[in-house]
């Protein structure tokens, strides 16, 4: 069922348990793990220039390779544009939100990923939120940022939207990171994080329960309120429903930060969060590599495929 209003559910854990209870059974289930496997003992070989593994119960570091070195992240930007929205008091995700041509044009000028969102429909903003994560639609950045934001013109109200988004980043604390952007398309160059931010970012996201039903999400199929036109989006992130128990988060490549991944699983009750930064070869591989460390136990690896149509982040 889809709630009005404010986002009350954020009071329950990441995956869905009462967040004290959640970190509870995470440290015990963390406790009691055997110790790791011989081929692991020094972690996992991975090929990211920066790359981290946490308990997202506890929020303990497993794993890390240049955790605090800033770089820029990609369209993993959007995992905070997200929460800028899921975050706003009094939030009501059915507020139907009018596409504008400079979204579109903005799209096109920058060659950017697009959830290929049509002149004059109206969506709300929960179904921005599945055109932002999904398809790493860049025009669904614009038009949330443009809604929430503050300001006299679409100008003004993106850049305000930025200033939100480093105001949560400095409320949470994540010292290494900053946006220039709403999308993660820096113009400036100041468009950076770390991976322990980033983890610790996914970690916040995933405590509210919308957050997780969008990322967790292979597809969906999304009507525009206004007009007779259906969207179908598909999910970027192809370690989703390749990898057993991944539950999202989030892809992103340009050429300035490479490919760029944020994920998340859960297997026998215990959850984690990583996050690979620049990887050029290997990210899916590398990414179930330290799953694989984190759970001690090998899974089957067979990416799925997209549809010929899909957008590829």
């Amino acid at each position: 069922m889809q709630r009005r209003g404010g986002e009350q559910d954020r009071r329950r854990g990441a995956w869905g348990a009462p967040l004290a209870a959640a970190v509870t059974a995470t440290a015990a289930a963390a406790a009691a793990l055997p110790a790791p496997a011989a081929h692991a003992a020094h972690g996992p070989s991975v090929g990211a220039k920066g790359a981290y593994l946490m308990d997202a119960g506890s929020a303990r570091p497993l794993w890390a390779k240049g955790a605090t070195v800033k770089r820029p992240m990609a369209s993993t930007t959007k995992i905070m544009t997200a929460v800028v929205v899921l975050d706003t008091p009094g939030v009501n995700l059915e507020r139907q939100i009018e596409i504008k041509q400079s979204y579109r044009d903005y799209v096109q000028r920058t060659g950017a990923s697009t959830a290929d969102l049509r002149t004059g429909d109206k969506l709300t903003a929960r179904q921005l939120l599945y055109a932002l994560m999904l398809p790493s639609g860049c025009d669904a950045a614009y038009a949330l940022a443009d809604a929430f934001g503050k300001g006299p013109d679409e100008a003004a109200r993106t850049k305000s939207f930025v200033s939100k988004m480093n105001a949560k980043a400095r409320q949470l604390k994540l010292r290494g990171t900053n946006y220039d952007s709403f999308d993660g398309i820096s113009s400036a160059g100041r468009n950076y994080s770390t991976p322990r931010d980033l983890a610790e970012l996914s970690r916040h996201a995933l405590r509210s329960a919308t957050f997780r039903t969008v990322v967790s999400a292979l597809n969906t199929q999304q009507k525009a309120k206004n007009v007779n036109r259906l969207y179908t989006w598909y999910n970027t992130n192809k370690l989703l429903g390749s990898y057993r128990g991944v539950t999202g988060i989030k892809t992103g490549t340009t050429t300035a930060s490479g490919p760029c991944l944020v994920f998340a699983a859960r297997q026998g009750g215990r959850s984690v969060v990583g996050v690979i930064l620049d990887d050029p070869a290997s990210r899916y591989p590398d990414a179930a590599e330290m799953l694989d460390y984190a759970f001690k136990k090998r899974t089957p690896l067979k990416l799925r495929r997209l549809p010929s149509a899909a957008h590829e982040d």
